[in-house]
Parts: structure tokens; C-alpha cells; sequence
């Protein structure tokens, strides 16, 4: 069944370290739109199911976790029963724990429908890897964020240089090709390039802001600014 609605919706995907969580956040902010960044739901699952003694392999109980969450977004807070808990669920660790449960088909049909419930005026911004070929298809702009390998290496190895882990800038070039081919063979949720009416935007030689402008000029083309 094809999906619609009026109310403007900019989905974002792309490779990782391409900075398309800082870009739909900054975008956002901008337009006055609603953000959705989709990963912290994965997260925000393994949270909730972890806290009540659920084990991520179990499958049944991580996807009635996810039935039982009602985060509210506000900016990069993820408000979760009174409290902001994205300063815990964006570590490293709550990341790998995402990528446990996020293969499961259950789980990504419950929190499709709690993300198509964030679609509220005036827009939304939504980012993450099914955004625009499987949750938001009917969003008026989709954007694949991409940059050259060796430049989301660098941009990456300045976050390991901050917590002193020694890795070097081809390691994280070596980690990221494979992420790459990971995320693009999956089963579900596949890492892709092109899809129907969408646009591709490289911010290998770009700042946060070009790239910005160059996503509201897409925008502006689509006639939803």
C-alpha cells in the first residue's frame, strides 16, 4: 500500500561517519521541524529490556519491550519515564547492543509503526538506515549522506583520539569498509544508495553548514519550504 500525507518529511540515511546524525539534527533545528534519529529506538529497546532482566536473545521479550516504550523526543533528548536517557544509550556499548536486536523482523515492524506516529506538523526530519526506503517512502525528500572512505576515517579517528584507544586511520578505514559491506548485505534494513526519487549528497569537501544548505536547496526544489 503506498503511503501519504501532507506534512513534509526529510528522510536521511547513509554510510556511517558520513555525519548524518549531527546534519538531520542541525537540519532540524533550522527548519523547526520534529527529529527522529530511529537508532536511538534500538537502542532505547535494549535499554528497556535489559533493565527488566530481559536477554537481547531472547527475541519474544526484546520485541514486547519495544511495545512498551513511549520515549518522547525533545531536540537530542530521548526522554525516557521523566529522564533524558541518551547520555547513556548513545555509548559504544548500547550501540553494539542495537546491532544485536536491530536484525530482528518483529521488532522493526513494532517500531515502524511508533516512528510513522512521530509524523506531526510542521515537518520531520527522520534519520536512519530504513528511513526512506521502508518506514517514511512517502517522504517528500530522501537523502543518502555519503563521504569518501578516507574522510569519514579521519573524522572518526578524532573521536578515538579523545578516549585514547590507539586505533590508527587505516584500521578505522579497514573497520569501516567492512561496515560498509556489513550494513549493505543485510537481510533487513540494507544499507542503499539509490532509491525511487531520491538524492545523494557528499560531504567529502563540504562543512555542516554547505552541507545543510545543499539539503534545503533539494528541499526548496521540492517545494516543501
Amino acid at each position: 500500500m503506498k503511503l501519504r500525507n501532507d506534512i513534509p518529511i526529510i528522510a536521511i540515511d547513509g554510510t556511517v561517519a558520513s555525519g548524518k546524525g549531527t546534519i538531520a539534527y542541525k537540519l532540524s533545528e533550522k527548519l523547526g521541524f520534529h527529529y527522529l534519529n530511529s537508532g536511538a529506538l534500538y537502542r532505547l529497546v535494549a535499554y528497556h529490556a535489559l533493565s527488566n532482566g530481559v536477554d537481547l536473545a531472547h527475541k519474544e521479550g526484546v520485541v514486547e519491550a519495544a511495545r512498551n516504550i513511549s520515549p518522547e523526543f525533545k531536540g537530542k533528548q530521548v526522554i525516557y519515564q521523566g529522564h533524558d536517557v541518551w547520555p547513556l544509550i548513545s555509548s559504544q556499548e548500547y550501540g553494539n547492543h542495537a546491532s544485536v536486536i536491530s536484525p530482528i523482523p518483529e521488532l522493526r515492524s513494532v517500531l515502524h509503526q511508533l516512528q510513522r506516529s512521530m509524523i506531526k506538523f510542521p515537518g520531520l526530519v527522520a534519520e536512519g538506515r530504513d528511513m526512506r526506503t521502508e518506514v517514511f517512502t512517502d517522504a517528500k525528500v530522501k537523502i543518502f549522506l555519503d563521504a569518501d572512505i578516507y574522510v569519514r576515517a579521519e573524522r572518526r579517528l578524532k573521536d578515538e583520539e579523545k578516549i585514547g584507544s590507539g586505533k590508527t586511520l587505516e584500521k578505522l578505514v579497514d573497520e569501516l569498509r567492512a561496515r560498509d559491506h556489513r550494513d549493505m548485505s543485510r537481510d533487513h534494513g540494507k544499507l542503499q544508495m539509490y532509491v525511487e526519487n531520491g538524492h545523494i549528497v557528499d560531504s567529502s569537501m563540504l562543512t555542516v553548514d554547505e552541507t545543510i544548505e545543499q539539503i534545503i536547496s533539494i528541499c526548496t526544489s521540492k517545494d516543501i519550504l
